[in-house]
């Protein structure tokens, strides 16, 4: 049974996280958290977008496509951590 994920894969889906929370960050104009927080927010970010545009019957293949996935799910988590503060 082959493995769920690489190490070539966890690493992209890691940068993917860190720069869709730092982007996500940028869009909603909110001052930069830290990389450990902006990698945090962007890999939830990046399942949460899955689920909710999986939801919604939209679904994205490839890089640029998880890309706009997880900044997506990024913007929905920092506007819900916005709402709690």
């Amino acid at each position: 049974m082959p493995a769920l994920f690489t190490v070539q894969s966890l690493i992209a889906f890691l940068l993917i996280g860190l720069a869709a929370g730092w982007l996500a960050s940028i869009l909603l104009k909110r001052r930069s958290m830290g990389l450990l927080a902006n990698l945090i927010v962007g890999v939830i970010g990046a399942v949460l977008g899955a689920v909710l545009l999986g939801l919604l019957g939209v679904q994205f293949q490839g890089l640029i496509g998880t890309f706009i996935a997880a900044v997506a799910g990024a913007v929905v988590l920092l506007l819900l951590i916005g709402l709690v503060r």
